[in-house]
């Protein structure tokens, strides 16, 4: 990653057996009580890959069993000093996320079911029609590939 640069990562999982997407419950002063997504900064020496892991595990207690990761959006700050990656997980089932001080709660809600309040970036991701059809079609045809 760039020196300079603060480079992020995010994972948004779906669960097929019950078709819904896992939001937390942040517990922080910037953005207290907004739902956003698990994951974090890259740290220095590390791949985008790497830190989506490493954060993940930190905020829910392990990397889930994804059978599918896919690249979602890309958000780069207008003065490019900023970089979120949106990935999508796919998980067979549902799991039980082992919070750490950083979320207060979590919930597995259908697609339209928008928690709220929800963090600024993840509004901004989910409001882009693009985003929301490349997420539908994505899970279409992992849906159709697992019956």
């Amino acid at each position: 990653m760039e020196p300079g640069i603060v480079t992020a990562a995010g994972a948004w999982f779906y669960s097929l057996d019950t078709d819904r997407y896992l939001y937390l419950m942040r517990n922080d002063a910037k953005n207290p009580g907004a739902w956003g997504l698990p994951g974090g900064k890259v740290d220095p020496g590390e791949t985008l890959l790497e830190a989506l892991e490493r954060e993940c595990a930190e905020e829910i207690g392990s990397w889930p069993a994804v059978t599918k990761l896919v690249p979602i959006e890309q958000f780069t700050s207008a003065d490019g000093r900023f970089a979120y990656h949106t990935f999508l997980g796919v998980v067979a089932q549902e799991f039980q996320p082992r919070l750490n001080h950083e979320h207060l709660g979590y919930a597995w809600l259908a697609r339209d079911q928008w928690p709220r309040p929800m963090h600024p970036g993840l509004w901004s991701t989910v409001n882009f029609a693009e985003v929301r059809e490349k997420i539908d079609g994505v899970v279409a045809v992992i849906r159709c590939r697992s019956r």
